[in-house]
């Protein structure tokens, strides 16, 4: 019989397993204890488990589990970048952030990405696969035992696209707000989408709470065409229109990320066009200096994100720059991931 990760499955179906194993089902309560709360990372460690279940749960289960590859730390501020090796060698990042409302981090979701944005480092190195909840989990499960931080907010922004993993990651979402475990409120988590409408609409009906954060970065189906493939499946009139949707059916505020590329999308068409786009929407507009890659020849410099930001606020729209932390350890994902396989 295959193993089940035990690390993915939600409280009832744990009590349901265990009674399956002749268990009492309180035992099932212990056990998650231990995995989601005291982050236990082998059967062994569950002292309070006789040895006879212990045994058991070896033979009908594995704990799925990442080790630390990488460390980055920043010398300028308290940024920590991670690169994780997962069970079967494959890699992912996750970046730990400190702000004034906490610590913050920005995890992955796949191994690669499939969404072909250009001026993306995540891409370039291919699409593997999905990781597991239980993945997922322990890329904060291993920052925090790592850093001796707690995770106070949580970006679902690093390697991969979220709603490409659908299933997976609300599983995720669910057992990270699981009050007997990690119990981080999802208003807490931000998840980044490059635009799959109709993965939108699914994440609309389920009215998790969290904020929704859309990557636009043009204001023009030719622009954003050009460097975001996604554009071709759902142009910009079908993604807002979505937006809209998730708004009103959620009452939660969304957020557009805009990567300013100098010479690309930085003019002042380009800021009156967004300005239509977006005027009247409930929406916040976040800036980000595009990240330099080596293959990509695209650049960002702080004079013009700030002019673009007030041509922006100039014609009313919501508009911040978000701030750029650890620098000097290339803190945007994908690039340690594929300097480390080069």
């Amino acid at each position: 019989m295959e193993k089940l990760d035990i690390l993915s499955l939600y409280p009832d179906e744990l009590a349901a397993e265990i009674e399956a194993l002749g268990e009492k089902k309180f035992r099932a309560a212990q056990i998650f204890n231990w995995l989601h709360v005291k982050r236990a990372v082998s059967f062994e460690e569950m002292t309070n488990i006789s040895l006879s279940l212990r045994t058991k749960l070896d033979d009908r289960f594995y704990i799925n589990r990442l080790n630390v590859a990488k460390t980055l730390e920043s010398s300028i501020d308290n940024t920590v970048k991670y690169l994780y090796e997962l069970s079967d060698g494959n890699h992912v990042e996750c970046v730990l952030m400190d702000y004034k409302h906490g610590n913050s981090l920005c995890i992955s979701t796949q191994v690669g990405c499939k969404m072909g944005c250009q001026f993306c480092a995540s891409t370039i190195a291919g699409f593997k696969r999905n990781l597991e909840p239980s993945e997922m989990l322990s890329e904060i499960y291993e920052a925090e035992r790592s850093s001796g931080r707690k995770v106070e907010s949580l970006v679902l922004m690093g390697i991969g696209e979220p709603l490409d993993n659908f299933d997976n990651v609300v599983r995720f979402l669910k057992l990270l707000s699981c009050p007997e475990g990690k119990n981080l409120s999802l208003r807490h988590v931000s998840l980044s989408t490059c635009g799959l409408v109709d993965r939108i609409y699914k994440l609309a009906e389920l009215k998790l709470g969290l904020t929704l954060s859309v990557s636009l970065h043009a204001a023009d189906d030719k622009r954003r065409s050009e460097i975001m493939p996604v554009n071709n499946s759902y142009n910009i009139e079908k993604l807002l229109k979505a937006c809209r949707d998730y708004i009103a059916s959620t009452g939660r505020r969304i957020s557009f990320e805009y990567a300013v590329i100098r010479g690309v999308n930085d003019s002042k068409a380009d800021a009156d066009k967004l300005i239509g786009l977006l005027k009247g929407m409930n929406c916040h507009v976040n800036l980000i200096p595009v990240n330099e890659i080596k293959e990509r020849d695209f650049k960002s410099d702080r004079r013009s994100v700030l002019n673009f930001q007030h041509m922006l606020e100039n014609g009313g729209l919501n508009v911040t720059v978000r701030r750029t932390l650890g620098s000097d350890i290339n803190a945007a994902c994908g690039q340690l991931r594929r300097e480390y396989e080069i």
